[in-house]
């Protein structure tokens, strides 16, 4: 009788900030942001397969298998390791698809340490970055396993220290396309850079508003002059956290807390037909330590 598979956590993230500091001559943006890990997680699940076959086992709604990132990350390792094995891969989603939260990236990098560890393929943390880079900006930044400071195209990371926190995130009932935010003519490219020293003064010390002052996400306007949604419900949370921003390219946004309590308000709060959960943040991605 075959046991049941182990579970392998995926979290998501969240951009405390998103600057944009210039362009690359091939077209990628220079970004500054700072990476917060929370405990909304993906699970997945692998077994491992003798014939070399990749597949993935269940459906998920809105990915078909073949645009799945755990799945093109696979073989990716696959083809990197020169393995003969294959994987059985199971996706259970929570993170809501096309919300900045970077759950397509989180299940690559899940994947990668997984299947680097199931396939005893030996590869170092920073060659599984390097592998899944080309996937997606955020996958190294999983793959890190901390809270970052992140600069470049999203691959150069540094620990950035964070106090406790929690996080109200409400899920506006759209997908935005990261490319498209990115493509938009008026999206603002030539924010001024800020050291990770300023910033990092004001996260440790929990005052992220204050941080406000000076940070911002620069596809915000971008997004939400698009999709009235966004805009929508990013303005009912300023009114209980005047600080509250869009994550990543969105759609989903949210405010940071000092404790559940103060977070639980907010959400008891938010009417109908309105989507959110809270979120703990993390200290470090559960698999750091495979």
């Amino acid at each position: 009788m075959q046991l049941p598979a182990p579970d392998y956590p995926a979290p998501a993230k969240l951009n405390l900030f998103l600057h944009v500091v210039g362009r690359r001559a091939d077209g990628y943006h220079l970004l500054q942001s700072a990476f917060t890990l929370i405990d909304l997680a993906d699970t997945l699940r692998f077994r491992v397969r003798e014939d070399g076959a990749i597949h993935r086992v269940n459906d998920v709604d809105g990915v078909p298998a073949a645009q799945d990132l755990a799945v093109r990350a696979a073989l990716l390792l696959k083809e990197a390791s020169g393995t003969a094995l294959g994987a059985d891969i199971e996706v259970e989603k929570r993170i809501p698809i096309g919300g900045g939260l970077g759950g397509g990236s989180s299940d690559a990098a899940t994947t990668l340490v997984a299947l680097n560890g199931l396939w005893k393929s030996g590869f170092e943390r920073e060659a599984l970055a390097e592998i899944g880079a080309g996937l997606g900006a955020d996958v190294p930044f999983f793959i890190f396993g901390r809270n970052a400071w992140a600069e470049g195209i999203g691959d150069r990371l540094r620990d950035l220290e964070m106090a406790p926190a929690w996080y109200v995130v409400l899920v506006p009932p759209v997908q935005v396309p990261t490319q498209a935010a990115y493509a938009a003519p008026e999206l603002t490219r030539d924010t001024e850079a800020l050291k990770m020293e300023d910033f990092s003064a004001f996260a440790a010390g929990f005052s992220l508003g204050s941080a406000g002052a000076f940070t911002h996400n620069d596809l915000e306007p971008v997004v939400v002059a698009r999709f009235p949604e966004v805009y929508q419900h990013l303005e009912w949370l300023r009114k209980h956290a005047p600080m509250a921003r869009m994550t990543g390219s969105g759609s989903c946004v949210f405010a940071a807390f000092e404790d559940r309590a103060a977070a639980q308000r907010v959400i008891e709060a938010l009417p109908a037909p309105m989507h959110g959960f809270i979120a703990q943040g993390l200290e470090q991605h559960p698999l750091l330590a495979l």
